[in-house]
């Protein structure tokens, strides 16, 4: 992928999986039922390119999961190491997610944002992202 001064960028492996886990605890808001080896594993098993890291030195500084279905592209996990922040980092990021899209025939990405967590909103709205207020995500887990 893409590297921007020191900062580098590539797909994730099976072998980043415990890192990437043990950075989400510290860097990302919220949790999820997905957020585990297993799910993660399955993840990048599925699509090799969809986990895309940031590393500055060899140490992972961001993450961002940029999904697509073959429809609709899906943005998840954007998440910056807290002393890496307004570094440029999640932009870039964002712009390896939109790249690929782009290149997969995606026409339009959607991100999955907490509504509490105001700092990540300030960062979609400065990338160019927007709430759509006429839709509600509806959920149900498969699994406990």
């Amino acid at each position: 992928m893409a590297a921007m001064d020191d900062l580098s960028l590539r797909s994730a492996t099976a072998a980043d999986l415990d890192t990437v886990l043990a950075f989400w605890k510290v860097s990302a808001e919220g949790t999820s039922i997905s957020d585990d080896g297993d799910g993660v594993a399955r993840l990048v098993e599925r699509d090799l390119d969809a986990l895309i890291l940031a590393e500055r030195d060899g140490t992972l500084v961001g993450t961002v999961i940029a999904g697509f279905d073959g429809w609709r592209c899906h943005l998840y996990r954007l998440a910056v190491h807290p002393e890496q922040r307004r570094r440029g980092v999640g932009g870039a990021l964002l712009a390896a997610a939109e790249e690929r899209f782009a290149a997969l025939g995606g026409r339009r990405a959607d991100a999955m944002v907490l509504d509490r967590n105001e700092p990540a909103q300030h960062a979609w709205r400065a990338a160019g992202y927007g709430p759509q207020p006429q839709w509600s995500r509806w959920v149900k887990h498969l699994t406990e």
